[in-house]
């Protein structure tokens, strides 16, 4: 294989800001970023695009990269007969999910990296995922397939020109089909924990066989409904999945977070990748566990996922980055995996004997692909490890964690993973939100800093000139007008850490958020909101999505924000959309109700109805500050909390605090109980 060999000399990625783009820019690919100037040459010298979609933690994108974009051959091809363009598409959702659609429905497949072939004026006509550069695995070569483009361009022009407009068109008109106006409903919710209760792996947890994803929507909605309904069941459900995900070595059991996925069905290996996103979802999901259930190991893995983020995803800033490659070294896992001999370096013989047998490391190791190594993971429970052993549980749990701290050490001096250091608002509003859930489950309040410092920044910074939310920031500087997600999450984001500090600026910011939001994306006419507002020319469809994706859909995010700050700021309003939505949605959550668990747990939130706890009084006294505890801790997922003065805050108005003592008000429905001064009071009425 021939490969580019002149790094000096560069491509037009070498001006952008993203990490997965600049890692193209020294490809012989006369790479093109999005944009008009493409499209426009596309349309001069009448050639087909060529689009290449991925991500920095990406590692078959990388395998693609070395095989084919680095390949001088393969390169010369592409710039002799295509215009070629490359996505981040962390950096432009709006486009991947687009041309993401188009590809599932010209193939039935999807994933990363994703080639698709377009005509000048951006309509797919063909498409794949990984392609080597030859046959192999069952997959047409990258050369061979190029050779058939050029020819299917040359010799059946209508053909492509026929298949690229059907396929804009069921795109286009994706958002309008099954609008009915039907009412979810609790049937709805019952429907798809029932689908969820037959898919649950009873032996291993989880969902379906392999590759296994954490699907964290589907575990909040059982947590929801165990707390709706009482079934003891749903909450089992649960716990049996997050047992076997922190075991597993989906979890890094020495760094802590999760990995992005288990390619068996065991949880053992994952795709080692790890992204702020999954981790952010998983956190709160713990939290809830341990408040629905009081399993403290569920609080202890929340906290170490956060201590994970906070230490290794932090950027100085402010925010937090997005991925840690799969790859260290051009390996991947090797940042991960543990031979015997490493193991007993860093720990000495007779702690590591003990290390060695309670997470699996031994002489051939447990990864299958790659003899002698082992992937952490716990075979046993620790009580029941520490039963065989005759050590005390929390010995044992003390050791242990003083051994991976060491291991973590160690661990450190190792080839570190390539990080895609730019801040998302979407993914950052995520992390806000499990941070401040962090605090309120008593994680300590240095989770809430750390959600300040990250709002903070993204208010702050990642502002255009008129205002308006950006999506991404990297090395100083923001670009790229935010997406709904951005909006929808950092207002989640915003609120939940409004209900750990109760700053009512967070609150006027969250509604100043929310207005824009609705201005920009929202559709009166039909209800639910669009990905984008419309203004980019260079992207052939305006969609709405309100299926679940790797994070809940952006129309969930919306219709969970607006139900919250309706309930805060008195906009009944706002809570009129959130309904519009749901009904813009019903026909598809009816008819595919597993697909769009995020908007389901909305609807749950809603028909609940609400919890609204005020809780009047000094935020400085002690005696606040423990019924605002005694409201954190109890699994409410319908709750909403606002507690101290009222500033403007319309749960807050017309409940004052009694005789000077902090006074807890609890309604629902427009109807509310009695006032209570006490926490034991509160905690009787929260039952």
């Amino acid at each position: 294989m021939a490969e580019a060999a002149d790094q000096d000399w560069a491509n037009r990625l070498a001006h952008e800001n993203s990490p997965y783009l600049l890692d193209h820019a020294h490809n012989p690919v006369d790479w093109y970023p999005w944009g008009g100037e493409a499209f426009a040459r596309a349309r001069a010298e009448n050639k087909p695009v060529f689009l290449s979609i991925g991500y920095a933690a990406c590692h078959w994108c990388h395998v693609m990269k070395r095989e084919s974009f680095e390949n001088e051959a393969i390169a010369a091809y592409l710039n002799r007969h295509f215009i070629s363009i490359k996505v981040d598409r962390e950096e432009r959702p709006d486009i991947d999910a687009i041309y993401m659609q188009a590809l599932q429905l010209m193939s039935g497949q999807g994933g990363w990296p994703m080639s698709l072939f377009l005509t000048p004026d951006g309509k797919p006509f063909f498409g794949g995922t990984y392609f080597p550069p030859e046959e192999r695995y069952g997959r047409p070569g990258f050369i061979w397939l190029l050779r058939q483009i050029v020819a299917a361009w040359n010799e059946q022009p209508q053909e492509i020109a026929d298949s690229g407009a059907a396929i804009l068109d069921a795109i286009a008109r994706e958002p309008i089909a099954g609008a009915a106006r039907r009412e979810p409903d609790g049937e709805l919710i019952a429907r798809a924990v029932a689908a969820l209760a037959h898919q649950h792996d009873r032996t291993w947890g989880g969902f379906g066989d392999a590759p296994k994803f954490p699907m964290t929507m589907a575990l909040d909605l059982l947590l929801r409904q165990h707390a709706r309904t009482g079934d003891g069941s749903l909450l089992e459900i649960v716990e049996l999945s997050l047992d076997r995900m922190a075991r597993g070595g989906f979890h890094d059991q020495i760094g802590g977070g999760f990995h992005r996925y288990s390619v068996d069905r065991e949880w053992l290996v994952p795709h080692f990748e790890k992204m702020l996103y999954d981790n952010a979802l998983l956190a709160p999901v713990y939290f809830n566990a341990y408040r629905a259930g009081g399993n403290r190991r569920w609080l202890e893995i929340g906290l170490e996922t956060l201590d994970w983020a906070m230490r290794d995803m932090a950027d100085p800033a402010g925010g937090f980055h997005s991925t840690l490659d799969a790859d260290s070294g051009g390996v991947e896992g090797a940042y991960y995996v543990w031979r015997p001999d490493e193991v007993a370096a860093a720990l000495g013989p007779e702690d590591a004997a003990l290390f060695k047998e309670f997470f699996d490391v031994t002489p051939g190791g447990n990864w299958a692909e790659r003899h002698g190594v082992s992937i952490l993971n716990a075979r046993a429970p620790l009580e029941d490890f520490a039963r065989l052993k005759g050590i005390p549980p929390p010995e044992l749990g003390r050791s242990l964690a003083r051994m991976r701290e060491k291991l973590r050490q160690a661990r450190a001096q190792r080839p570190l993973p390539r990080r895609d250091d730019k801040v998302l608002a979407a993914w950052n509003g995520l992390m806000i939100s499990a941070l401040a859930h962090g605090t309120q489950v008593g994680g300590g309040a240095q989770y809430a800093q750390a959600a300040r410092f990250a709002a903070d920044f993204i208010l702050d910074w990642m502002r255009g000139d008129d205002g308006r939310l950006l999506h991404a920031w990297r090395a100083g500087r923001a670009s790229i007008d935010a997406f709904l997600d951005d909006y929808a999450f950092l207002i989640d984001g915003l609120v939940d850490l409004y209900e750990t500090v109760f700053d009512p600026r967070l609150l006027d910011a969250a509604g100043g958020l929310a207005e824009q939001m609705i201005d920009r994306f929202h559709d009166a006419g039909r209800g639910g909101f669009y990905a984008t507002d419309g203004h980019d020319p260079t992207v052939i469809a305006r969609v709405k999505e309100f299926g679940d994706g790797s994070i809940p859909s952006g129309n969930a995010g919306a219709a969970w924000a607006l139900l919250r700050l309706a309930a805060l700021l008195g906009r009944d309003d706002w809570h009129e959309i959130a309904l519009g939505t749901f009904a813009a949605a019903a026909t598809r959550m009816n008819d595919r109700p597993v697909g769009h668990l995020a908007m389901i747990a909305a609807v749950a939130f809603d028909i609940a109805p609400p919890l609204e706890i005020a809780i009047a009084g000094d935020l400085g006294s002690e005696r606040t500050r423990e019924m605002i505890r005694a409201a954190w801790i109890r699994h409410l997922p319908a709750r909403v909390l606002a507690a101290g003065p009222a500033n403007g805050i319309e749960l807050l108005r017309n409940h004052p605090a009694l005789d000077g003592q902090a006074t807890a008000y609890v309604c629902r429905a427009g109807t509310c109980l009695a006032p209570v001064t006490g926490t034991p009071e509160l905690l009787a009425l929260l039952k």
